[in-house]
């Protein structure tokens, strides 16, 4: 049996504007961003995801405080990362935050780990960026071990050993869901796997179609450590509104705004309005009207073969009563329309490979000796008729 398709939203808690454009205090973002998860929890979503940065944009630095924050307002929806930057932090405190938090969350806890899309948190906390990769694959390493809640024998180059070191407190399930977060690394795609840990591609431009080999070789690795499949996930950009013409309108000013901010960080050009509609038509902004939006997300997860869906709904400076609508068409237009579009798909294949199959038995039976017009030729042609009838398959007799 196929299990159901997840969707949830993310956020980095960007500092946004009131109605009159002034840029709001950090403090009421994150009464804001709360606000948000309440309303996602009540819409139906599945899951909320809370990045972490250090730098003045965005307002969310503590993650695990603002989960637990959201925790005590909320009953269903499950709080996690969007992602925990590991290579900064120390793996022995992220476990022990986490499991804190899955305790006081009734078990909704998750985390996504990855390296982050910005290097600010290196030299606040004391690290060195030429240590880049083996911070990550160390800590990434311990975190594999912590994860079992089993007591720890580790040594590596980055912090203290442990000696068989228990840490507390202990989930009730046995573990916290731990994903990955990918943006664009095989290496960090089979490191994944070889942890047995789920994977999370963020898919921020271009055509999600592209990300297929790194799917296939997320399997491919899986199999070669002995692992069962496990989840993969997508995480991008996105924004719904009553209209295509209204969303995208909507959004531009900001989109531009905090592409163009980060672009004279990292040298790139500014964007015009024709790249903006551009990666809407076709690339991996997931921007528009419900029924839009719908059909997009449902070609990327037909495409990928993805088990959840993370639309992150926050977009730059956008004011909290733009962004709160966006949750409630997700949660109340948007998701119930991919479900029933992939059930849709879902059935049609079911109908095609039985209509397949009624019409491989019927040439076996011609290929057996019925070969003559007559009555066995008029049989013939009524079971593929019925084919036709009952599956809506289009054929010909020859």
């Amino acid at each position: 049996m196929t299990t159901p398709v997840e969707f949830g939203v993310d956020t980095f808690g960007d500092v946004t504007v009131d109605a009159d454009g002034n840029r709001k205090s950090y403090a009421q973002v994150l009464r804001d961003v709360v606000d948000e998860a309440v309303l996602a929890d009540e819409v139906g979503i599945d899951y909320f995801g809370v990045g972490e940065h250090h730098r003045d944009d965005f307002a969310i630095s503590a993650p695990d405080v603002v989960l637990a924050a959201i925790a005590g307002r909320t009953r269903r929806i499950r709080l996690g990362t969007a992602v925990t930057v590991l290579s900064s932090d120390d793996p022995v405190r992220v476990f022990e935050r986490f499991a804190t938090l899955d305790a006081v969350s009734n078990g909704r806890a998750e985390i996504t780990l990855g390296r982050g899309s910005f290097t600010e948190s290196f030299p606040l906390f004391g690290y060195d960026l030429a240590d880049y990769e083996v911070l990550f694959s160390e800590k990434i390493d311990l975190m594999a071990h912590l994860l079992t809640e089993q007591p720890v024998t580790w040594e590596g180059t980055v912090r203290p050993p442990l000696a068989d070191a228990n840490v507390f407190p202990k989930t009730e399930s046995g573990r916290i869901k731990t994903w990955v977060g990918v943006g664009g690394s095989p290496e960090s795609v089979v490191r994944a796997a070889s942890y047995g840990m789920p994977l999370t591609l963020a898919i921020i431009g271009g055509d999600p179609a592209r990300f297929a080999p790194y799917v296939d070789l997320y399997h491919r690795a899986l199999e070669q450590v002995g692992l069962d499949r496990l989840p993969v996930a997508v995480h991008s950009p996105g924004f719904i509104a009553d209209s295509d013409q209204e969303a995208a309108d909507l959004v531009w000013p900001h989109s531009k705004a905090m592409h163009d901010r980060i672009g004279r960080e990292r040298g790139w050009p500014p964007m015009s309005r024709a790249q903006f509609d551009g990666e809407i038509a076709n690339g991996s902004q997931y921007i528009g009207a419900p029924e839009t939006v719908a059909r997009k997300i449902a070609r990327t997860v037909r495409t990928l073969g993805v088990q959840r869906f993370d639309l992150k709904y926050s977009n730059g400076t956008i004011p909290h009563e733009h962004a709160m609508r966006n949750l409630e068409l997700y949660g109340t237009k948007v998701i119930p329309l991919v479900r029933e579009l992939l059930a849709a798909q879902g059935e049609a294949q079911l109908a095609q490979h039985a209509g397949q199959v009624a019409v491989l038995d019927v040439a076996a039976a011609v290929e057996a000796g019925v070969r003559h017009r007559g009555a066995a030729a008029e049989g013939v042609a009524q079971a593929l008729g019925e084919v036709v009838r009952r599956h809506g398959m289009k054929c010909a007799l020859m």
